[in-house]
């Protein structure tokens, strides 16, 4: 019995020696491959997460101002609108003379006879169309 424990012995010392064989195989073979792959990306011109990272975080801070600036854009067009809006609908003085009279400032257009309503006498504010 002694024969066959220094047989098992000697095959467990042996599958030791390639298994350890095979782990140093393996992270040599592990790091030829990640040294492969970084000169291969560093040909590909790659960015660094980091480098992502920060493009990123530009990316979205630039489109917040964007948003915030189209806020800003749309108020002040509302505003100039209203304001258009609120000076269409003041009346325009429109100055009235007299022979020998300075003239006279009218606020209101109907008061100076001025109503653009109204078709001036002799015209029919129509056109014509041919009968056909």
């Amino acid at each position: 019995m002694q024969v066959d424990n220094r047989i098992l012995d000697d095959l467990a010392r042996v599958a030791g020696g390639a298994l350890g064989a095979f782990s140093s195989l393996r992270e040599e073979a592990e790091g030829q491959l990640r040294a492969q792959l970084e000169r291969v990306l560093s040909r590909m011109d790659v960015v660094s997460r980091e480098e992502y990272e920060a493009v990123r975080a530009m990316a979205a801070k630039a489109r917040e101002e964007q948003e915030a600036m189209a806020e800003r854009l749309a108020a002040l067009e509302a505003t100039v609108a209203s304001l258009s809006a609120a000076k269409a609908s003041v009346p325009v003085p429109v100055p009235v003379e007299a022979a020998g009279v300075p003239a006279v400032v009218e606020t209101d257009p109907a008061a100076a006879g001025l109503d653009k309503g109204k078709p001036e006498e002799g015209k029919s504010g129509s056109k014509a169309t041919p009968a056909a």
